[in-house]
């Protein structure tokens, strides 16, 4: 190779390129936002190098892309993401389990639970044109691409969320759908176990999914459960994405509820029997405990519940349901009835089945988290180091490279995010330098604002954005429509 200046070189890295393959060490140089060569440099080639980073006894990844948040709002709002920059994240993906911010259009306070991504004030998008422009104006620290969400779209057509939509507002739901995806949107989701989508029935959902395929875009889904039907929930995402020919990938895959424990066997099994025949994969969260808005059917005394927020007894917040019901003297039931709308931890999983599907080779790693709850569940801040600390480290549960795959490479293709998820030469440098020895979350359930150890430097579009635990410089995140996405 000729000579030439380059603006970055990271050398004696220990590469973990995102495809899967085992690491090597390697030298990698940077022009602008380009990754342009990848071997061991000369002394005359790194001497030409604005700036060199010896990464010695380090590891080098891609960025890691977060495929299941609800960032939607919170990108704009609060642009330098640091619960997310802090981890090594480089991209979000927004609008999952039918929620999103566009388009839509608000008559009163946003119903749950779009009301997890803001207030009414915060929906102000009524295309997503709309919000594409707005994500760009406000140049977030980390890539953004984004989902329509159902229960957006049925919000903005229908008089009553209570009930299956009729023809005429499908057909409003679909043209708005094909518009967004003609402007660059990913797909669709849905989030078909809240009550504000739980009457659509499968012929909506597959009239909608039908329209995807000619976009090329993907189907994913928070489905109608996650307890005791979950076997029958997941045969009708199968159907729905089988309908429209679209690949199909089940948000946060888990058996909820005492009662389930264990059946990680069987729903792996059935994803796995159905791959055979379509495209389909999933995304999980580390922790054997989910987050939401309190629902009053998972109130149960079989696991611990946390009130997060609540709108009508925000003293409450913080405490467990069943502290306050007893300080009350009410039922469980009662006591979660007088607190909505509010906000939960539902300590309602169990760990060796997160374990299960988080070392299944369709998973991705996605951290679910909720940037609006005044004490989010610790996956907001501590997702991605704890997979690659806690999980492959310590627990064993795999390598370090299929690790960094499921947060990177898989992640890239099952979105199509092209120039994204490997280090390689034409992608765009998005990169992460860890230490393998010392990563780790220190977010936890009681204090769970906290930045995660290890991380030493993010680069986003070739640029450098974070540094032992300091955000450093400009914001250099862009937003990633599906057009350049599949490319």
């Amino acid at each position: 190779m000729s000579e030439q200046s380059y603006d970055l070189i990271i050398k004696n890295a220990q590469l973990i390129d995102g495809s899967g393959q085992a690491a090597y060490s390697a030298d990698i140089a940077v022009i602008e936002d380009k990754i342009v060569a990848i071997n061991n440099l000369t002394t005359a080639q790194t001497s030409q190098a604005t700036q060199i980073i010896d990464a010695t006894d380090l590891v080098l990844s891609p960025g890691f892309i977060d495929v299941h948040t609800h960032d939607d709002t919170n990108v704009i709002r609060t642009p330098d993401m640091l619960c997310k920059i802090s981890q090594g994240v480089t991209s979000v993906i927004v609008g999952n389990c039918g929620i999103s911010a566009s388009p839509v259009t608000l008559a009163g306070a946003p119903p749950d639970p779009m009301n997890l991504l803001g207030a009414q004030k915060d929906f102000i998008y009524p295309t997503f044109e709309d919000y594409i422009n707005a994500v760009k104006q406000a140049e977030p620290r980390v890539n953004v691409a984004a989902l329509i969400g159902h229960t957006a779209l049925r919000n903005n057509h229908m008089d009553d969320l209570f009930r299956t939509a009729t023809d005429i507002e499908i057909e409003k739901m679909a043209t708005q759908l094909k518009e967004a995806m003609s402007q660059g949107a990913l797909g669709l989701s849905s989030g078909l176990a809240y009550a504000s989508a739980k009457q659509a029935n499968i012929d909506e959902v597959k009239a909608l999914v039908k329209q995807l395929a000619a976009f090329q875009g993907i189907y994913t889904t928070h489905m109608r459960t996650e307890f005791d039907e979950i076997l029958e929930a997941m045969n009708e995402a199968f159907e729905t994405a089988e309908h429209g020919k679209v690949p199909l990938i089940i948000s946060h895959l888990k058996c909820a509820g005492a009662g389930n424990w264990g059946r990680t066997t069987e729903t792996l099994a059935l994803l796995e029997e159905k791959s055979k025949t379509q495209k389909v994969a999933c995304d999980c969260y580390p922790y054997s405990a989910s987050s939401s808005t309190l629902d009053l059917k998972q109130v149960t005394d079989d696991f611990d519940i946390f009130i997060t927020w609540s709108e009508s007894e925000p003293q409450q917040a913080g405490k467990l349901l069943a502290v306050i019901a007893k300080d009350w003297g009410i039922s469980l039931h009662d006591a979660a009835k007088r607190l909505q709308p509010a906000g939960a931890v539902y300590h309602g999983l169990h760990a060796d089945d997160v374990k299960r599907v988080l070392k299944y080779k369709r998973t991705m790693v996605g951290s679910d988290g909720l940037p609006n709850d005044p004490h989010p569940h610790p996956r907001l801040w501590g997702t991605f180091p704890r997979v690659l600390g806690y999980y492959s480290r310590d627990e064993q549960l795999f390598e370090l490279p299929e690790a960094v795959h499921k947060m990177t490479g898989l992640s890239a293709g099952e979105y199509h995010l092209a120039g994204r998820g490997e280090i390689k030469i034409g992608n765009f440098a998005d990169l992460v330098l860890f230490d393998p020895k010392t990563i780790c979350d220190k977010a936890t359930f009681e204090d769970p604002i906290r930045k995660s150890h290890g991380i030493e430097k993010v680069w986003v579009n070739g640029q450098l954005s974070y540094q032992k635990g300091n955000l450093i410089g400009q914001r250099h995140g862009r937003f990633m429509r599906r057009e350049e996405a599949t490319s």
